[in-house]
């Protein structure tokens, strides 16, 4: 059984200020993406380990233990006999990047365990167990677009369709560290909500709509700000850095050419 995770976008991050338990209070609109990992869960009742991870394409740093696909399967293995299996992930979305990648996975992880084995897992209960990996892992179980508070954990609904604008995604090979970046900001209350600036026509959002990380990211990277500046001069209606970085992306009307920014990582293609 096969899936495809998918990344997200961040359009507009205000971190509001910094919480007792040493969390920050964001407000930010998660939106998916069709930039995809692919993984694949086969069960073998060969082998002795309950739990194998085989990667391709993109090299992941760390131990397995760290992945946040072992660790959802150990969080529904706490309380689900699960049969021995093998996990394949083939990894095209760029770490460091801000695009969700690694909680894609293990929330993708949990619904397709939950189909393949039938483990009758609710919606709520699968919420659940993502919010324990991370603050972001739980939007892509439901995998819509979103309105996300507090820690980044708290959803609300929002309409919202992009899917007649063409997107490019530039990933400039700089591992951007989410605490280095929180380190680098000052958390401040914004003057607009972000539902109240994605409203407006996305014409105004180059003026109103904006990532509080961005500043700080591109002081230390200025080639962030080099590749967002060229997005803009290829047409771009609008363009911003993804959650912490250090992927920009730029949304166009029509199918762009980013010829000037084929050298970095990048993915272009329609939005969901």
């Amino acid at each position: 059984m096969v899936c495809f995770p998918n990344a997200k976008i961040n359009l507009g991050l205000h971190i509001i200020d910094k919480r007792n338990d040493g969390f920050h209070n964001l407000e930010s609109l998660f939106y998916p993406v069709n930039w995809c990992d692919a993984l694949e869960i086969i069960e073998n009742k060969e082998i002795k380990s309950n739990f194998n991870l085989h990667v391709s394409g993109l090299n992941i740093s760390g131990n397995v233990n760290d992945n946040l696909i072992y660790k959802a399967f150990q969080l529904i293995s706490e309380k689900i006999k699960i049969p021995p299996i093998d996990v394949y992930l083939h990894k095209n979305i760029p770490m460091g990047a801000g695009l969700g990648g690694g909680s894609s996975d293990a929330a993708f992880f949990i619904n397709l365990l939950n189909s393949k084995f039938e483990l009758k897992l609710t919606a709520k209960n699968k919420l659940e167990i993502a919010s324990k990996l991370g603050s972001d892992c739980a939007f892509f179980i439901e995998n819509k677009p979103t309105i996300a508070v507090q820690k980044g954990d708290v959803f609300q609904d929002i309409f919202l369709d992009l899917s007649n604008l063409w997107i490019a995604i530039i990933y400039p090979n700089i591992h951007s560290q989410t605490k280095e970046a929180y380190s680098l900001i000052t958390p401040q209350k914004p003057q607009k909500k972000i539902i109240n600036i994605v409203m407006q026509p996305i014409e105004t959002w180059k003026h109103e709509l904006v990532n509080d990380f961005e500043k700080s990211i591109v002081t230390k990277y200025p080639l962030v700000q080099e590749i967002k500046s060229t997005l803009y001069n290829l047409g771009a209606i609008y363009a911003s850095m993804s959650g912490s970085g250090s992927a920009v992306y730029g949304l166009f009307n029509d199918e762009p050419t980013i010829d000037k920014l084929k050298k970095y990582s990048n993915w272009v293609g329609k939005m969901k």
